[in-house]
């Protein structure tokens, strides 16, 4: 898309604290998308988003009545 920012390997890596390796290695699993210009990947702010929000977790049901609970316990 071309009104995305398109961020480097050492740029994402930074930004998630992570290293440029592990970066690499989500795209060559596929499991980051990127495109290869010629100078090194390029990943975008959508599709670095997409890869972010496929690993989110879902709160537990009743996580809010747990953490309520949890200072009254002993």
């Amino acid at each position: 898309m071309p009104q995305d920012r398109y961020q480097t390997v050492q740029e994402v890596a930074d930004r998630l604290e992570v290293a440029e390796a592990t970066v690499r290695q989500w795209i060559r699993a596929g499991a980051l998308r990127a495109i290869d210009i010629g100078k090194g990947w390029r990943i975008s702010d959508t599709d670095l988003s997409r890869f972010l929000t496929a690993r989110e977790t879902t709160p537990r049901h009743g996580a809010t009545e747990a953490s309520a609970t949890s200072g009254s316990h002993p």
